[in-house]
C-alpha cells in the first residue's frame, strides 16, 4: 500500500471561481503541476477529492462535469504528471461522501489501496481539514500560495518515518 497526497480541486489545484466546470473558468493554481509531480516523485499517489454540488444545484450537468474533468485530467497527463485518481460528490446535503465526511477518502483508499496513516490531505477549507481528521489523515490548510512550494515544505518537515 502506498500513501497519497489528496488534493482538493477548487482552491488548491485551480483557482476557486465558484462552481468551475468549463474551460473558460479554469485558472490553474501556480505550481499545481509541479506539486503533483513532486508528490509522485516522493512516492505518493496524487488523488483529487472534490465536492461538486454544482451538479445537484443545476449549475452544470453530470455530462458537462465529466467532459470538463476529462480535459482537467488530460492537462495533468500532458504535463507528465497524470493524476492517480479523482473522486467527487455531487450531493448538496450532508452525506457520508460529501466533505466534511470522509467517505470519498475512504473510497479512494479502498479503490487505490492507499495507506491513510502515511497520507496527507491538502485543502483550502475547514471542511477539508475535518474530512482529513475523520479519516485520520494529516491535513494541511492551503491558502493560495505556490502549491509546489507549499508541498515541498510539508514534505521537508515530515520525519523520515512519515515518508513512503
Amino acid at each position: 500500500m502506498k500513501p497519497a497526497v489528496f488534493f482538493d480541486r477548487d482552491g488548491v489545484l485551480n483557482i476557486d471561481h465558484g462552481y468551475v466546470a468549463t474551460k473558460d473558468r479554469l485558472e490553474w493554481m501556480p505550481g499545481c503541476f509541479e506539486a503533483v509531480r513532486q508528490a509522485q516523485e516522493a512516492g505518493y499517489l496524487a488523488v483529487v477529492i472534490t465536492n461538486q454540488s454544482g451538479i445537484a444545484r443545476g449549475y452544470f450537468t453530470l455530462s458537462e462535469f465529466r467532459a470538463f474533468t476529462a480535459d482537467f485530467l488530460a492537462a495533468f497527463e500532458a504535463a507528465g504528471c497524470p493524476l492517480d485518481g479523482l473522486f467527487f460528490c455531487s450531493d448538496v446535503e450532508p452525506s457520508p461522501r460529501r466533505k466534511p465526511s470522509p467517505g470519498m477518502i475512504f473510497e479512494a483508499a479502498r479503490v487505490l489501496q492507499i495507506d491513510l496513516q502515511r497520507s496527507i490531505f491538502i485543502g483550502d477549507k475547514e471542511s477539508d481539514m475535518e474530512a482529513a481528521a475523520a479519516a485520520e489523515v494529516r491535513g494541511e490548510l492551503f491558502r493560495g500560495q505556490k502549491l509546489d512550494q507549499f508541498l515541498a515544505e510539508i514534505l521537508y518537515k515530515s520525519s523520515p518515518s512519515d515518508l513512503p
